[in-house]
């Protein structure tokens, strides 16, 4: 009966699209394909009139399986994605897009260029509405290869001499590629979302050209704008742009301090911690010690010497001036119950002297003033350190001991 077949039908459906996931879990393409095969070709004996709505499923797992298979090709890939293109028009365009970033990854630019042109080109009856954002992804995406193209005539005008630009009919050609770059890059990122390749592509090029005004309102409409979800990249963006403009250390500061609240392990915390302590103002030097002890929160910078350099700079001359202890102690109490263990083991002691002698000493006089004299880390650190004759750890030793009544008004 029509009722039983399409029972049936769903069940060996399932059960062959678990298959296939089961496979492409495992990573055995060929009975992946093998599977979406048979998949396939049962969709085409159905004779119900329900609708199964798998042709997205076959465009992502087969795209998935062509990708790996060990004998698929390019030219292979192409057809497939070619007839992809005609299964469904809600998603042409997404397929188009797909299509396109296979042959970047393939080098093929020049074929990607010419479907980026022929996808902007597609219209069809009221889609052509509905994918406006597709559409405007299509054009930022031949926008960013005309960015390319001209990238690649700047280098060879450049690499001229001094004269620059003597070659008028390269020349030319590079301002045509900019023109048509700039229309597609400025309309997608007028759009709330991420697009951070597109805004640095767009900058790179006002500011190739001189319009470093516009350059500073893009990069500032993209990380203050509330209807953009907030990213760390776009203030990372502007700080640099800000710091190759010369801005003063109050810009670079704001700046820096935002990406401080969203990301506070960002590799330029370091930068921002530097910055802060040279600040005359007691506020930002405080801030400055917030900021460094955050970042040494997070497993990646455990090793970083640089870090551990600017912390240890820091309490030294907190511990000498005798002044500000109540930083340390507010920093340090939140921090008392874990830290040793995740940064002031002997274990860890032992492997950083063998490693890197002057991350561990860095890191001895941190723990010897947070933890004291009788500190595991400082002890073997420090005894190493004599033992191999090192001036730099006997003094270590004398300055910890000599201010290890710090440690009892830190520890409480």
């Amino acid at each position: 009966s029509s009722n039983e077949h399409k029972l049936n039908f769903k069940k060996s459906k399932e059960a062959c699209l678990s298959y296939i996931q089961d496979a492409l879990l495992q990573k055995q393409w060929k009975r992946a394909a093998e599977f979406l095969t048979c998949y396939v070709e049962s969709l085409e004996k159905d004779y119900s009139r329900e609708h199964i709505g798998a042709s997205e499923i076959i465009w992502r797992i087969g795209t998935e399986i062509l990708w790996h298979h060990s004998q698929s090709n390019m030219k292979e890939f192409n057809c497939f994605m070619e007839q992809m293109k005609t299964l469904g028009v809600k998603r042409y365009l997404k397929v188009c897009l797909e299509h396109v970033f296979h042959l970047l990854c393939n080098g093929q630019i020049d074929e990607a260029y010419q479907n980026l042109s022929l996808a902007e080109s597609w219209r069809f009856g009221e889609q052509t509405a509905i994918q406006d954002k597709e559409m405007k992804l299509i054009q930022a995406y031949r926008g960013l290869l005309d960015y390319c193209s001209w990238s690649k005539q700047k280098n060879i005008l450049l690499e001229h001499g001094e004269d620059g630009f003597s070659d008028l009919a390269v020349e030319q050609e590079m301002h045509g590629y900019f023109r048509k770059a700039a229309v597609n890059l400025k309309e997608i990122i007028k759009i709330p979302g991420v697009w951070d390749v597109f805004v640095r592509c767009y900058v790179d090029l006002l500011e190739f050209y001189g319009d470093h005004n516009e350059a500073r309102q893009v990069l500032n409409e993209y990380a203050y704008n509330s209807k953009f979800p907030a990213n760390p990249n776009a203030h990372v963006y502007l700080y640099q742009f800000l710091k190759r403009q010369g801005e003063s250390k109050k810009s670079l500061i704001s700046a820096l301090k935002i990406l401080h609240d969203i990301v506070p392990s960002h590799e330029l915390m370091i930068d921002f911690n530097t910055m802060l302590q040279k600040s005359k103002k007691r506020k930002k030097r405080r801030l400055g010690l917030e900021v460094i002890f955050a970042a040494l929160d997070y497993a990646g910078w455990k090793e970083n010497a640089k870090a551990w350099s600017c912390l240890a700079r820091q309490v030294k001359q907190i511990v000498i001036s005798e002044k500000h202890l109540d930083w340390i102690k507010q920093e340090w109490d939140s921090r008392k119950d874990w830290w040793p263990a995740f940064h002031f083991s002997r274990y860890l002691a032992k492997r950083n002297w063998q490693e890197n002698k002057s991350l561990s000493f860095e890191k001895a006089l941190v723990a010897g003033i947070l933890l004291g004299k009788d500190c595991k880390y400082f002890k073997y650190v420090s005894h190493q350190g004599c033992k191999a004759q090192l001036k730099r750890f006997r003094m270590l030793k004398k300055f910890v001991t000599r201010h290890n009544a710090v440690y009892l008004r830190i520890s409480g």
